[in-house]
């Protein structure tokens, strides 16, 4: 082994180790908390165990080991016999750095339920993670469902599948057939863990006609991408994006350009390129750092493909993909998104006024003039610092625009979104981060009290009630009102309508109506493609 594979063979040789004994202690607390609840799916039983009234099964195989299928379409899983235990989370995806075991035989489903073959058609509530399309798992302490469950009688379920390379390293043009499905390859993993709940749902309490997607920033990119795919169509029923947009998918010739550079780092000239298919794994993990072929800044951009076979448009661009119309949708983000992204390097606290151009040149994301960017907000905002007017240029010209492109798309299609912008901002480090991009996540679960969570102080809870309650709401009938928030009116071109999540909420027009505009003059490419 080289030195890079042993280390990441004992690293989850010593995870295994963990998870074996963490599985013993599951068994034992399922055996002295009453009978272990046993839920069937079409493809065979599952054993799972209980959580302060509600039914957990993890780690449900939900499609067929994907390592003899690299870069091709999922298949389902093989029948299976007997009862298996569903206690455990299964494997991460492949990627870099990640702490529980990953491989990739990783489609993997976690469903929390408050009850089995009741009858109760219960909102369904799926959940795709973040990390953009490179990294992440459905098995993160924030995402676990059962609070939901209790308080809304919904069915959460959380979901792993293919990232970065091996779910979008686009081969199609490398002249074999075979890798045609290889730019989508996550994507239809989505699609494929959509259909077991079409099929299966209803044995754990849920409704298979009430399915809502949700998802946190890659989470939310994916829900884009879906929207406009045909294969996934009527798989779900509500849609809702926090801090995650799609507005345009990679184009094949530059993702053709980007598997090139992903070839010639593992050093595979092009008429080699069937032993991709055979390398371990982790040699793959071990490039996924490459330098864009395209991009001015960071690693290969790994994204869906417009393939004209899976995806036959671009997700929100020219329009709102007609095929999810009749489809309520949810869109959000946070006030701070780029504190969480330019907030770990404490020099950005600290800039001088004639550092702020140079650092705003790779993170805006758009080709438009700093200087007079800054200007502009200068005038808006005189009292700021730079490192104040770092966070909010970025937030609003690189991750608050693919929102509004979303919603203005919806609102011109006559199916207006619902539009929140969480400004609540956690006391958590002195609040120098206000409400950072991922901050919503744990709200919406109602799990501020989870390892991770990052909401702390007495106005926590009443936050984490609003946008949990809102967003039950919206997954059992489309509309998000509740008892918790005054009236939330659909975006309209109009009005701009926006639901500010904060003490208290409040519903405001057209929020930072400026910052909107400034950008607004200038096309928006979606980074990555």
């Amino acid at each position: 082994m080289t030195d890079p594979t042993r280390r990441a063979f004992l690293k989850q040789s010593i995870v295994a180790a963990s998870s074996l004994s963490s599985l013993a202690t599951l068994r034992a607390h399922a055996a002295t908390t009453g009978e272990a609840p046993v839920a069937a799916t079409i493809h065979g039983r599952v054993r799972g165990y209980r959580d302060n009234g509600v039914l957990v099964f993890k780690g449900v195989r939900y499609g067929a080991d994907t390592a003899p299928r690299r870069f091709l379409a999922p298949l389902p899983p093989q029948p299976w016999s007997g009862i298996r235990d569903a206690l455990a989370h299964g494997a991460s995806a492949p990627q870099p750095d990640r702490a529980e075991a990953t491989s990739e035989d990783c489609l993997f489903l976690n469903v929390h339920t408050p009850g089995l073959r009741d009858g109760a058609k219960r909102p369904v509530m799926f959940y795709i993670h973040g990390g953009a399309y490179n990294n992440g798992s459905g098995s993160s302490p924030l995402y676990d469902g059962v609070r939901l469950c209790r308080r809304g009688d919904v069915v959460v379920v959380t979901v792993n599948h293919r990232l970065n390379a091996f779910g979008y390293l686009y081969l199609a043009r490398h002249g074999d057939d075979r890798y045609a499905d290889s730019g989508n390859a996550g994507q239809l993993d989505l699609v494929l863990a959509l259909r077991w709940v079409r099929d299966n749902i209803a044995g754990f309490g849920g409704d298979p006609g009430n399915v809502t997607v949700f998802g946190q920033s890659g989470g939310g990119a994916k829900i884009a991408t879906l929207m406009a795919m045909p294969a996934a169509a009527g798989l779900f029923h509500r849609a809702a994006t926090m801090s995650g947009q799609q507005v345009t998918a990679s184009g094949p010739l530059n993702a053709t350009l980007r598997a090139r550079a992903v070839l010639d780092a593992l050093k595979l000239p092009a008429g080699s390129i069937d032993e991709i298919r055979t390398l371990p794994y982790q040699r793959i993990v071990e490039v996924l750092g490459t330098r864009d072929p395209v991009l001015p800044f960071g690693g290969v951009s790994f994204a869906p493909v417009l393939d004209e076979r899976n995806l036959l448009r671009h997700p929100f661009y020219p329009d709102a993909p007609a095929q999810s119309a009749h489809i309520p949708m949810m869109i959000g983000n946070t006030h701070d998104e780029t504190r969480a992204f330019l907030g770990g390097d404490p020099a950005n606290f600290n800039l001088g006024w004639d550092q702020l151009a140079a650092k705003l040149v790779p993170n805006m994301r758009v080709d438009i003039q700093p200087e007079a960017v800054i200007a502009a907000y200068r005038k808006l905002y005189p009292a700021l610092s730079p490192s104040d007017l770092l966070f909010k240029i970025t937030t609003a010209s690189r991750s608050w625009r693919g929102a509004i492109i979303e919603a203005e798309e919806r609102a011109r299609s006559g199916s207006p979104a619902f539009v929140y912008q969480l400004d609540w901002a956690t006391p958590k480090d002195g609040g120098k981060f206000g409400a950072p991009h991922a901050s919503d996540i744990q709200l919406v679960f109602d799990n501020i009290a989870k390892p991770g969570a990052t909401a702390i102080g007495p106005q926590a809870q009443a936050v984490a009630d609003m946008m949990s309650e809102a967003s039950i709401a919206f997954a059992r009938s489309g509309d998000p009102n509740s008892r918790f928030i005054p009236r939330w009116e659909p975006y309209d071109m109009t009005r701009r309508q926006t639901m500010i999540f904060d003490v208290p909420p409040r519903l405001e027009d057209d929020p930072r109506g400026a910052e909107r505009r400034i950008f607004a003059k200038v096309p928006y490419v979606q980074p990555g493609t």
